[in-house]
């Protein structure tokens, strides 16, 4: 799980998300950098959006 911590603060380092800055980065604990990795990759409507079965009335 370190290595994948570590490849996801040298992500951000060298591409920090708008708003922050790669200082802002090499701080984050590792658990606010998986939650911000989450929150930027997160799927708001998933797969199966707009798929036959799925009817707000």
């Amino acid at each position: 799980m370190k290595k994948k911590i570590k490849e996801l603060r040298e992500k951000y380092i060298s591409n920090p998300p708008e708003g922050m800055t790669s200082e802002d980065i090499r701080h984050m604990s590792e658990d606010d950098l998986l939650d911000m990795d989450c929150f930027l990759n997160e799927d708001v409507f998933g797969d199966d959006f707009g798929e036959e079965g799925f009817y707000i009335f």
